[in-house]
């Protein structure tokens, strides 16, 4: 009897547990951070289902369709083209937001500032202003929409596309009534008398950033970065603003680098704001610095 062939396509094909095994020694050998866990999100983006369906039917069976464009994502990764950029979001907060070219991708490290916001105001209840400057995705401000339900914001950026990634941001959270964007340099064109204002300046000294990860030195938009000879030249053009800017029960929240409070918090005080402290980040680094108006 003759043995019956096996269909070429059936003998090319390869299942989950197959494709993620290959995909994680490559992104190893490359050597990105928790290969198995970017190599399933990469996969289950391109199937379109969750996590725990990746986990869960290791035998599925993929199409060669299915693989090429895995195999395309997985490339990327290979080039620390950072995951977030890849999926086109990030979450940050709880919540799902989009970035792009013109965006810092939000990091856990950020949320700092929203803790230190919501802790220092007397309720949660009443109505509130938040001036976001150098707004990115809008993730500081659209955080604290979220959790300020009375509040209102204005989130600034040099960047036009960085405010169009924002402005979809809050459309998609349902905050668009409640959140406004603009482009602008800082607060130069911005009124004043806000109850909290929050910063994400570039932080970083100019000499550094070719050092940072690939994810961050090779894709992150470089003027979000850049904070000069000696990180400090966000800090010295926001200093004056700041003390114009905030409500006299006003608070303003400013992320920082390593190592960079005492020299922030001299600016803030040479420009005729006091210092309300620190919070640190959960490495337990200064993450930002806490100032209100000199009374």
């Amino acid at each position: 009897m003759t043995p019956t062939a096996i269909d070429a396509t059936e003998a090319d094909r390869s299942n989950v547990g197959e494709e993620l095994a290959r995909a994680a020694v490559r992104l190893q050998a490359a050597g990105v951070e928790g290969p198995r866990r970017d190599a399933r999100l990469l996969l289950a983006r391109v199937l379109g289902v969750n996590i725990e369906a990746i986990l869960a039917h290791p035998e599925q069976p993929l199409t060669p369709p299915q693989c090429a464009a895995f195999e395309a994502l997985v490339a990327r990764r290979t080039e620390r083209e950072p995951l977030s950029r890849i999926l086109g979001e990030r979450e940050f907060w709880g919540l799902s937001l989009r970035i792009s070219a013109a965006t810092l991708d939000p990091r856990p490290d950020s949320e700092t500032l929203v803790e230190a916001v919501l802790e220092r105001l007397p309720t949660r209840s009443e109505a509130c202003s938040i001036l976001d400057l150098g707004t990115g995705s809008g993730c500081l401000l659209l955080a604290l929409l979220m959790e300020l339900p009375h509040a209102t914001g204005l989130g600034v950026d040099f960047d036009p596309a960085a405010i169009e990634t924002a402005r979809g941001n809050a459309q998609r959270l349902g905050l668009a009534g409640r959140a406004r964007f603009a482009a602008g340099n800082w607060g130069e064109a911005v009124s004043g008398g806000w109850k909290a204002i929050v910063s994400n300046p570039p932080y970083i000294t100019e000499s550094a950033i070719d050092s940072l990860a690939p994810e961050v030195a090779l894709y992150e938009p470089r003027r979000a970065l850049d904070g000069g000879s000696d990180g400090l030249s966000a800090y010295r053009s926001l200093a004056p603003q700041l003390r114009r800017l905030l409500a006299p029960d006003g608070v303003a929240v400013l992320e920082i680098g390593e190592g960079q409070a005492a020299s922030v918090e001299d600016l803030l005080a040479a420009a005729g704001l006091v210092s309300w402290g620190r919070r640190r980040d959960l490495a337990g680094f200064d993450r930002c610095v806490i100032a209100t108006v000199a009374s």
